[in-house]
């Protein structure tokens, strides 16, 4: 099996896009789905926001699966502008959809807020209205406008498979010597 590098150039104008129950569905990519935010920091909240990814990151700690009905690859999170300006880049195998409503579930079932409360214009009652919290996320998304992928079209769950393959079969190699 070749696994050949893919890129996929994604088109200005959504209007042709299957509209999805939130606006319009983004194609897969080779690189999965995803989004960018791009929002300014509420005055005075940047370092609550490191404090919130400190806090999110010991909870992780104490249980590696809490984000995992969210299907990500990667999140990285940026204060720019003098902490002004605040971007959340998410990578994951559901459709925008599926993982906005999973991620509100997901922090209201937890009782974990998200770091998007101190952002300016986010809705107070996110946890009851996934409407605004979509409405917010659409508002203060930066779309792609190509994406690439080393190994294209490949979800989270089928490289965590491939390298326990891989370990089982290192050990097994191992025992055979």
């Amino acid at each position: 099996m070749e696994i050949k590098p893919q890129a996929v150039v994604i088109p200005k104008d959504t209007g042709h896009l299957e509209q999805g129950k939130y606006g319009p569905i983004f194609p897969k990519t080779p690189a999965c789905y995803g989004f960018t935010i791009v929002a300014r920091v509420k005055p005075g909240r940047a370092d609550v926001m490191r404090e919130y990814g400190r806090s999110l990151a010991k909870a992780l700690e104490k249980d590696p699966y809490l984000l995992a009905p969210l299907k990500l690859h990667y999140l990285r999170w940026v204060l720019f502008d003098d902490d002004t300006r605040f971007m959340y880049q998410g990578i994951f195998d559901t459709d925008f959809d599926k993982y906005t409503e999973d991620a509100v579930a997901l922090f209201s079932k937890s009782g974990v807020s998200t770091a998007f409360e101190n952002l300016e214009g986010f809705p107070e009652d996110w946890k009851t209205n996934p409407e605004g919290f979509v409405r917010f996320v659409r508002e203060h998304h930066c779309p792609s406008f190509i994406e690439y992928g080393e190994y294209p079209y490949v979800t989270a769950d089928e490289i965590k498979k491939a390298l326990r393959v891989k370990s089982a079969l290192s050990e097994m190699l191992d025992q055979m010597q």
